[in-house]
């Protein structure tokens, strides 16, 4: 009879740890599936961040943009407004520098490196100037080096007078070793 006794309390025991071990495996199941939820949704909340984020990024470069073209308005009106631009012609030689001058005065000095005289070479143009000047007459100066092929420098000085009238001026400048400077109203 005690075995009886001792066998009956075993499966008791048996049966407690079962429960045990089930209710266990239920609450962890529960706490994984929870923290299966948990992720996708802080995956869902990061997402909607970032598309947020993005928004704001796109809001502010508008913003900057509109910005940009409020303050040229507002520091050069079309009324006083001159823009020199420079390309380099068909010759095979390497610009260093250009200045310019307006009625005598010394608006842009620029010096050039490699990039960007790979970029002229292959047809890009440099805003190299902008600036408010009165309407009527006025005389440009132009001065520029650089090196030819053979390795030989060169240094050439132009002068042009243009007319500003109330529209905004664009003068284009195109630039070679062999003929010159050729003016040009954009």
């Amino acid at each position: 009879m005690y075995r009886a006794l001792v066998a009956g309390q075993q499966s008791r025991v048996y049966f407690m740890l079962r429960i045990i071990q089930v209710f266990t495996y239920g609450c962890l199941l529960f706490y994984s599936a929870q923290s299966a939820l948990a992720d996708e949704l802080s995956r869902q909340q990061m997402r909607s961040l970032d598309e947020q984020v993005q928004e704001v990024k796109t809001d502010v470069l508008s913003i900057a943009a509109d910005l940009g073209r409020l303050e040229e308005r507002l520091l050069y009106p079309s009324n006083t407004q001159v823009a020199v631009f420079v390309a380099v012609g068909d010759d095979d030689y390497r610009l260093d520098s250009v200045q310019i001058e307006i009625d005598g005065e010394p608006v842009a000095h620029y010096i050039y490196n490699f990039k960007e005289l790979e970029a002229l070479q292959s047809g890009g143009v440099q805003r190299i100037y902008t600036g408010n000047v009165a309407t009527g007459e006025h005389q440009l100066n132009i001065s520029y080096s650089g090196q030819t092929r053979s390795g030989k420098e060169f240094s050439q000085s132009e002068q042009f007078v243009f007319d500003k009238d109330i529209d905004p001026k664009m003068l284009g400048l195109t630039l070679a070793a062999a003929s010159g400077v050729e003016l040009q109203d954009w």
